[in-house]
């Protein structure tokens, strides 16, 4: 079955950096677009990153666009954001997301607090 374990969320100073991964199994990794979204306590879902099979193609929203950045490492199932300048508005948990041809299929989540 599909399975996406995210991981890498914690406790960041404002400034700081965080990398987080999402595993990814029971699917051809390879031709599948990948999202991260996060949610705000709150607040509704929002996309953060997206990225395509391939790489070739990434888009973020303005709220993250120069900080954040998505990537992929088909070899590895495993897709990445690396979060820097990280502001207390980007608490959230984050999720991972991918999109299937038999449907979408998310994690569950890890936790990012950006706080002094």
């Amino acid at each position: 079955q599909v399975q996406l374990v995210e991981s890498g969320g914690g406790l960041v100073q404002p400034g700081g950096s965080l990398r987080l991964s999402c595993v990814a199994s029971g699917f051809t990794f390879s031709s599948a677009g990948m999202s991260w979204y996060r949610q705000a306590p709150g607040k509704e879902r929002e996309l953060v990153a997206s990225i395509s099979s391939a790489g070739t193609l990434r888009n973020y929203p303005d709220s993250v666009k120069g900080r954040f950045t998505i990537s992929r490492d088909n070899s590895k199932n495993t897709v990445y954001l690396q979060m820097n300048s990280l502001k207390p508005e980007d608490t959230a948990v984050y999720y991972c997301k991918a999109a299937l041809i038999i449907g979408s299929y998310w994690g569950k989540g890890t936790l990012v607090t950006v706080s002094s």
